[in-house]
Order: C-alpha cells, then sequence, then structure tokens
C-alpha cells in the first residue's frame, strides 16, 4: 500500500483520506500526454489497484485544459520501429482506459478546457464526467489522419450517447461543447469552471459518505451489466453483490444508522 508521496514528473497526487486528487500537471503543454505522463499515469493507477483504502479519485488537469491529447511534439514523424514494436507502444497507451475502467476506485473526471483525443479517452473511461463551461471534447485521433476508434473511445462513447451521435463525433472529429455535453448524457452536470473543484469534490463525498464494499461492487456491476447478454445475467450480478453485502458489518451499521437517524460509521468489515 502506497503512501501517495511519491513525487511525478508529470502528475500530482494529493491525498484527503479516502480521496485521492490526480491532477495532469504539463499546463505548458495543455497537459498532453507524452511518454512521461503516461509512465506516470500507469504507476499510480497501479498503486491504486493494491490501496482499497483510496475510494475516489477526481482526475483533472491543470491550467487552461484537461488534457490535449498525445504529445505530437514527441511523435512528428509517426510511429517508428517495426509493426509489433508500434503495437506494444499502442497497447501501452490504451491500457490506461482499461485500468481506470476497472479499477475498484470511483473515478469523477472533472473536465475544463480541452478534452481532445487521449484526454477525451481519459474521460470517457472515467465513472463520472462532471464539466465545466469551457469544456470541449472531441475524438481528435481522425483528424491527424488515424482512426477515430482508439483508447476505448468507440467502446465508450456510444454507450454514453448512442450510436448515431457517437457516429456523428467519430467520423467528423468535431468538438462537443459543455451544453450538448450534457443534452446527450456524455457528462452529468455543467457548472462554472471556477466551481468545478467544489463540485466534483461535493459529488465525492456523496460516494464515499456509502460502505466501501457497497460502491465497490456498484462500480464492478455497472461495468459488466452494461454488456451483459441478458436481464437475467444482469440480475445475477446483482444477486451475488447483494448476498455478500449483506454479510457485512457494514450492514447492520448502516440500518442502525438510518434507524437512529445519523450517519453510518462503516469500517470495511
Amino acid at each position: 500500500m502506497t503512501t501517495w508521496e511519491t513525487s511525478y514528473d508529470t502528475l500530482t497526487v494529493r491525498r484527503d483520506g479516502g480521496l485521492l486528487w490526480l491532477v495532469l500537471d504539463r499546463p505548458e503543454a495543455l497537459n498532453a500526454m507524452s511518454r512521461a505522463l503516461v509512465n506516470d499515469l500507469h504507476a499510480v493507477l497501479d498503486a491504486l489497484h493494491d490501496d482499497p483504502s483510496v475510494r475516489v479519485v477526481i482526475l483533472r488537469g491543470a491550467g487552461r485544459a484537461f488534457c490535449a491529447g498525445l504529445d505530437l511534439k514527441e511523435n512528428t514523424g509517426g510511429v517508428a520501429g517495426s509493426v509489433a514494436e508500434g503495437l506494444r507502444s499502442q497497447r501501452h497507451i490504451a491500457a490506461l482506459a482499461i485500468k481506470i475502467h476497472r479499477a475498484p476506485q470511483v473515478f469523477i473526471a472533472a473536465v475544463h478546457g480541452a478534452a481532445a483525443g487521449g484526454g477525451f479517452a481519459l474521460a470517457l473511461a472515467s465513472d463520472v464526467r462532471l464539466a465545466g463551461e469551457s469544456a470541449r471534447m472531441n475524438a481528435a485521433f481522425i483528424r491527424i489522419g488515424l482512426s477515430a476508434c482508439d483508447v476505448g473511445v468507440s467502446y465508450f462513447l456510444p454507450r454514453l450517447v448512442g450510436s448515431s451521435v457517437a457516429a456523428e463525433l467519430l467520423l467528423t472529429g468535431d468538438f462537443i461543447d459543455a451544453a450538448r455535453a450534457l443534452q446527450t448524457g456524455l457528462v452529468s452536470r455543467v457548472v462554472p469552471d471556477d466551481e468545478l473543484d467544489a463540485a466534483a469534490e461535493a459529488m465525492a463525498g456523496r460516494v464515499l459518505r456509502n460502505s466501501p464494499l457497497g460502491v465497490r461492487l456498484t462500480k464492478e456491476c455497472l461495468g459488466f451489466s452494461v454488456d451483459a447478454p441478458s436481464l437475467e445475467a444482469a440480475i445475477a450480478m446483482e444477486d451475488r453483490n447483494q448476498i455478500l453485502t449483506v454479510r457485512t458489518k457494514d450492514v447492520g451499521e448502516g440500518i442502525t444508522a438510518f434507524l437512529e437517524k445519523r450517519a453510518p460509521n462503516y469500517e470495511d468489515a
């Protein structure tokens, strides 16, 4: 279990009880995804996997943007080396989306300014997206000659906004602004930029008030139910979760607290 005292070159990490602030910190490059940033994100995500005491992560960018996508200054000539080398590099970046999606923690993306390409992918992989009024998101990959389907975007986007809107955004590479993102269900809320951190922290607090196991199993169940082959399969997962949680001490504490009209004191036991 990490103490979260590690210093990263491209990230700022701050622990506040069960909440971890994970800030992409390359503001001079609009937090573009350099090799160092990708490696630092992998290090944090790997540490989170083994630290259940962190329960919610707020992912945001420093400065004027969330994340402008891949740092093209490191990739001006395209992918060098063999096909195998290129595929390894591609999958190293794409694995970030898988790790966020499968992490036991709830990820809240607080998006302001540009979230383009890989930055769009990080926001989509998160469990909840909150947007500042300045937020603008797009699948930038297609605008530079690549496929728009990258880093999990083709998986998450149609599940969030439907196939027609997803096709529009992926085939054109057009930006979607905060207002339309809210209209299509891409984000949960839109707030003024200067209220974005407070809104994300308040939402994190409302997650943290619930039992740790209940939250972890809820995230897991939501992730599997999106792809469930039938209603029965989804209900089987729900039934399993309820039987697991009902045997914990936290359920007794939750019921007692409800009857006594007080906040519960969960122990993850």
